[in-house]
Order: C-alpha cells, then structure tokens, then sequence
C-alpha cells in the first residue's frame, strides 16, 4: 500500500508545541490526581464535570494531532523501519502500563488506555491515509456513534476495548475505539490539509523563537517518553512528601 520513503520534509514545528502543550495539561491533571490519590486535596474525577471534560479536550488534543501526524507520515511513503520501531515501543510501553497498573490499582487495571488505543490506531489509520474527505465525513459519523450508541453485546470483556458498552469499565484509564477513532480520523483531514500547504506558507516556516515555545517543542517531540516517565516522578515526589507530613 505504502512505498518505503526516508524523508519528506514532512515536519511542522508548529505540531510539536501543540503536542507539548497537551502534555502540559496532562501534567496537571495527572498531578492533580496524585494529589488526590495521597489525600492532599480531595477530588472527584469520576463525576466532576470540570475534570470530566479537561481530560477529554486532553485526550482530544493527542488523537487530532496524532491523526495529523500519522497522515503526514505516510502521504508521499511510508518509513516502515520506523513505523515499526515506534509501534514495537507503543507495545512495550502499553504493557508496562497493564502491567504496573495491575499493581497498583488490581481492580481498576489499565487494559486499553490511551497507548494501547494509539498503538491499535496507528495501525488501523494506516487503511485510510487515501479516504481524503471521507475520513472527515467518517471520523464524525464514528464520534456520533461512540457518543450515542450502545448495546449489551459490548459489555463482553473481549469486547470492551470496542466501546458502544451500556456501562464504563472500571479503569484508571480507558480510550476505547469508539468513539476515538473518530477524533484520529478527524485529524487525518486535517493532516490532508496541512501537507496541501505551500513551501512558503506560514504553518510550514512557522518555528518558533520564545523559550516557553522553544520548551514545548522539546516536550512535543519526546512525548512519548515523558508520558511514561512523568507519572512515577510524581508518585514518587509526592510519596517522599507524604512521609515527610506524615
């Protein structure tokens, strides 16, 4: 399907700050769980319709600008030698976070949270990189169906990383297929329209030339690693405190 390129010039710096900025509201809410978790505040992020809806403009924000990524990856050729090393990564990294969450928390355990979905998405986005226009029209038809529909049938474990169940799981986190996929999708056209821009336009030769800005590029382009990584920093930091406060 996909011819094996090296570079395209195919990079927009603009995508990377937008990623760091995600991972920087990630960072409050993840800290501001801890918090809750060690019992410094007390937070409600299962019903509070403020922390409900922060991280879905998170999650939001990682799938739109990973769908426009994933379409710039592959519109003029695929390189699949780092396509697969960065889905062998997604595979380590999701089962570590299986596994540890198990640990943790052995009744809410992670088993299709926001790396599993994406490395699933990766994959699967792979079938409508040529859909132009279609994946716009299909990713907010699959937005509504994840938001409206639901049937029993879902509510089979094996099934449950489908979405359409008549009730969540019980997990610390959980970004089924639906109706996320759809947000991917969403960001695939967007990804269309971006590399339909000219050389000399403002998005392509956008950098920018402020330390904040200079700062969340940096995240952007290592997300990855910083979301495995930040959470045992802050369980760690905040667990050291807790013993100090006793």
């Amino acid at each position: 399907m996909f011819k094996q390129s090296k570079n395209n010039n195919k990079h927009f710096d603009i995508l990377d700050v937008a990623r760091g900025f995600a991972i920087l509201l990630m960072f409050i809410y993840h800290f501001s769980y801890d918090l809750d978790y060690y019992g410094f505040v007390n937070l409600d992020f299962a019903v509070d319709n403020f922390w409900l809806n922060f991280r879905t403009l998170i999650v939001t924000l990682f799938l739109i600008i990973m769908g426009i990524s994933l379409y710039l990856a592959c519109y003029r050729g695929l390189n699949i030698k780092n396509f697969q090393k960065r889905l062998l990564l997604l595979l380590f990294y999701s089962s570590l976070v299986s596994i540890s969450s198990w640990v943790m928390f052995p009744t809410a355990m992670i088993f299709f949270g926001i790396l599993h979905f994406i490395t699933v998405a990766s994959v699967l986005g792979l079938l409508f990189v040529r859909l132009k226009i279609i994946n716009l029209l299909l990713g907010i038809s699959l937005i509504l169906i994840g938001q409206f529909v639901e049937h029993s049938m879902f509510d089979q474990p094996y099934l449950q990383w489908l979405g359409l169940m008549t009730t969540l799981p019980i997990a610390v986190d959980y970004v089924p297929l639906l109706p996320w996929f759809g947000v991917v999708l969403v960001g695939m056209y967007l990804g269309q329209l971006l590399a339909q821009q000219p050389t000399n336009s403002f998005l392509r030769r956008w950098q920018s030339n402020h330390p904040v800005g200079n700062a969340l590029a940096l995240g952007g382009r290592y997300s990855l690693h910083i979301y495995m990584l930040h959470q045992p920093l802050f369980l760690g930091f905040l667990y050291i405190i807790s013993l100090i406060v006793g």
